[in-house]
């Protein structure tokens, strides 16, 4: 028995669509998607300092966070900022939401003192919620 077919009159030819190139294009863009997601997720680079940490205060709520690089620049949720319009930022934030939470996310090559002068920011907006973010040893 044969498995053609046989083409009666009137019959028109069916058109098919060869899958197998679009199946690999879409894993192709699955794989893309894993990878750079992560680094996509963490916004500006900078090296953590390594301690052990507690849970982070953010529970239902996102977090804000505030990063300073190695070069001394200020991000808050990853945009530039500079200190007064971070300050200005913050106590809009403190004054709709006295819990928002903030991350701090400094540089271990950072100066201890540039640090504090973002703590010192924190703490003249009133910001009850704050962390500073390590990596885990």
């Amino acid at each position: 028995m044969s498995l053609r077919r046989r083409r009666h009159r009137g019959d028109k030819p069916k058109a098919q669509v060869d899958m197998t190139s679009l199946i690999d294009l879409t894993f192709l863009l699955l794989v893309t998607f894993i990878v750079t997601l992560p680094a996509l997720e963490q916004g500006v680079s900078i090296m953590l300092p390594q301690a052990k940490t507690d849970q982070l205060p953010t529970k239902d709520k996102k977090a804000n966070t505030v990063t300073i690089d190695a070069l001394n620049r200020v991000f808050l949720n990853n945009k530039p900022v500079t200190h007064e319009e971070l300050e200005t930022a913050l106590s809009a934030m403190q004054a709709e939401d006295p819990d928002v939470p903030v991350l701090v996310r400094g540089d271990e090559r950072l100066d201890y003192g540039q640090v504090m002068s973002v703590v010192k920011i924190l703490h003249k907006c009133k910001i009850r919620k704050m962390a500073l973010v390590t990596v885990e040893k």
